[in-house]
């Protein structure tokens, strides 16, 4: 791992990646690699959990080509001096801002999106002109082992190269001082990783997870509500970092709700032999989730298959903060129904007295609600009336707050996040005022207070 660093630190050294036209070259080089393997990254990924080919594209693939497009089209205008105004002590000269790559990164993979979420860090280094070492996730074999066989047989591994291998592996890595690390994952890794940066003092950027909760008021449409927040909970079975976690249902629906949601479910048939659900990613996960479902509060669904990986989408209702399934995110295909409210206010001061979500959903139609949500919750991002659908969108940055993470990227924040800004004065050599030198006169006095009028 040390040769592996210095070898891309010597390449970095060498300005070889800061070229833009280096960069854009790079970019699409590796969206026609992915292109050109659809079918195999199809293949790989159906292997580890099931996921069909409709859902690799939506889920995996869609983001990173966006992330691509969007940063080839804009990374001239997202890399160049940027020019500010200069104040009256420093007259005469330029100001201006340089955007420079900040090294070598070492980037860290999850394994519940292995395709989007090693890529589209990927994509923001490259851009921002970036060497890049990566580890994806090893419970994903087939999925983490094609990427690594495409992306370090087409690219230099001074450049861009791709570390499989489990725990020994990303601590050795993280023994190594990188110029940025860019994790997504679990809190508890998250704390791992970002105490190793601290030892280099490296900078981070922490994609983690949290309970990320729903509000749905009384005026909300029901149909569209429930379509869509059945859709956004069990996508990929639920294993979503910014999955709606639970909800809280205005009283005068709770009942209607519970309804559409029941039907909801039913209508899309969610099995993953027919292409419409995956897989949970291994038994140990499985095993995990089952033990978090309390079998007095199903109020529907709750079977599974250990053999199968297969947990039926299940709606809890009547749950307390004191409710196993509300002791830790549940990342998989349950859906909490928090005792229903009245009033939002007790809403709110609930959620605030937890660790500041990762994502939150609301759906209303009421200006004033929207407004008194936003204003005083704080969370990552999200949706009013969607879920999931924010990071979706490239000209958005996506990222948490809190224990939910540190920083964000898509589009221009992906460049900023491997990326320094250095700020610059330019002055010409020629006579200026006298009066930053000593001796520091009355009148030189005089003239420094008038300044600060």
């Amino acid at each position: 791992m040390e040769n592996l660093v210095q070898l891309q630190r010597n390449y970095f050294n060498s300005n070889a990646t800061k070229p833009i036209e280096f960069r854009i070259v790079q970019l699409k080089k590796l969206k026609a690699l992915l292109f050109a393997n659809q079918s195999l990254l199809d293949e790989a990924i159906k292997k580890d959990y099931g996921k069909s080919r409709f859902e690799t594209l939506l889920t995996e693939l869609f983001v990173v080509y966006d992330d691509i497009d969007t940063a080839v089209a804009n990374l001239e205008k997202w890399a160049q001096k940027k020019q500010v105004e200069t104040n009256a002590l420093n007259m005469p000269a330029t100001c201006y801002i340089i955007p420079e790559p900040l090294g070598v990164s070492l980037i860290i993979g999850p394994w519940n999106y292995p395709y989007q979420l090693s890529l589209a860090p990927i994509v923001a280094a490259i851009a921002a002109g970036c060497t890049i070492i990566l580890k994806p996730s090893e419970l994903t074999e087939n999925s983490s082992g094609l990427l690594a066989k495409l992306l370090n047989d087409n690219y230099d591994r001074e450049y861009l190269a791709v570390v499989e291998g489990a725990i020994p592996v990303i601590t050795s890595l993280l023994e190594q001082k990188f110029d940025k690390i860019f994790f997504t994952g679990s809190v508890p890794v998250g704390k791992i990783v970002y105490q190793a940066a601290a030892k280099h003092l490296t900078p981070v950027t922490l994609e983690l997870g949290g309970k990320s909760p729903v509000i749905v008021m009384a005026d909300s449409d029901l149909d569209l509500t429930v379509k869509r927040l059945v859709w956004g909970k069990f996508l990929n079975s639920g294993q979503t970092c910014i999955a709606p976690d639970y909800v809280f249902v205005h009283k005068d629906i709770e009942h209607f709700f519970l309804e559409k949601l029941v039907e909801e479910i039913e209508k899309r048939d969610y099995k993953f032999e027919n292409g419409n659900y995956v897989q949970i990613i291994n038994e140990r996960n499985l095993n995990r989730i089952v033990n978090m479902i309390d079998t007095d509060k199903v109020f529907y669904g709750g079977s599974y298959n250990e053999e199968t990986r297969y947990i039926e989408p299940t709606i809890l209702t009547n749950i307390t903060w004191e409710s196993k399934i509300m002791q830790d995110e549940i990342f998989g295909p349950v859906l909490p129904i928090m005792s229903s409210f009245d009033n939002l206010d007790e809403v709110i001061s609930q959620i605030k007295d937890n660790p500041k979500p990762l994502a939150l959903y609301l759906f209303t139609a009421d200006e004033s609600v929207k407004e008194k949500v936003l204003s005083e919750i704080s969370f990552g991002g999200g949706c009013i009336n969607d879920t999931i659908m924010h990071v979706s969108n490239g000209t958005l940055p996506f990222g948490g707050v809190g224990n939910s993470g540190i920083g964000s990227y898509h589009g221009e924040d992906g460049f900023k996040a491997f990326s320094h800004y250095k700020s610059i004065i330019d002055k010409p050599l020629t006579a200026e005022p006298e009066i930053k030198y000593s001796p520091y006169t009355p009148e030189k006095i005089a003239m420094m207070e008038s300044l600060l009028e």
